[in-house]
């Protein structure tokens, strides 16, 4: 149930891409950020895949693969707060 739920999420996501790019309202670094995120799903598939297939565990139990995969979860992260931190101070008043 889990994975058709899992799978089924990444429609509103691509629909809140597709909105947010067309707004124009965040940095192009933060939406570089939200974009990245798909990068970290569509890593995330293949080592959950391999994990189950060759460990016959999931990919939470196979750390090297696990924490490659969250690795690219944190680059996300972080270029999303990079871009919103420039959004942010660009915005904010001069003391």
């Amino acid at each position: 149930m889990t994975e058709i739920l899992f799978g089924a999420s990444l429609f509103p996501y691509l629909v809140f891409l597709w909105f947010i790019t067309r707004s124009g309202a965040l940095p192009k670094l933060a939406l570089a950020g939200f974009y990245a995120t798909l990068l970290f799903v569509a890593i995330s598939i293949p080592a959950a895949i391999y994990a189950q297939t060759h460990y016959h565990t999931n990919l939470a139990n196979v750390d090297w693969l696990h924490g490659g995969a969250e690795f690219f979860l944190s680059l996300s992260n972080i270029i999303l707060v990079l871009g919103l931190y420039k959004k942010l101070n660009v915005t904010a008043p001069d003391n």
